[in-house]
């Protein structure tokens, strides 16, 4: 069978994650935010977003990334603002897909 390959990175609250004030937080939430629009229209990154009602909380989102190599995805998803401010953590592993079901259009939510 032939397969899609991904990278797939998820992003997890840390056990010591720092702690900053609101200001701090916003700022560092509106660069990650940027930061993965760029990823997106860099085509680095197919999609990612938050999880929601998920029974681990520690998770907070997954990202889809398409650059043939875990290691340069790693590099990508460790440039995270977020990720270097110590407010979240990576994990990466190969992720694989029937050929186009990333390319189908989802159905739209508004968190």
């Amino acid at each position: 069978m032939d397969l899609e390959a991904f990278e797939l990175v998820l992003l997890r609250t840390p056990d010591n994650a720092p702690a900053y004030d609101d200001a701090e937080l916003e700022r560092i939430q509106k660069e990650h935010l940027a930061y993965y629009a760029a990823l997106r229209a860099a085509g680095q990154v197919v999609t990612n977003g938050p999880v929601r009602d998920q029974p681990d909380q520690a998770l907070r989102g997954l990202g889809f990334y398409r650059t043939g190599s875990l290691e340069r995805s790693g590099e990508l998803a460790e440039a995270d603002p977020a990720v270097r401010a110590g407010r979240l953590a990576v994990e990466i592993m190969t992720w694989y897909c029937a050929p186009g079901t990333m390319s189908k259009p989802g159905r739209a939510v508004t968190l």
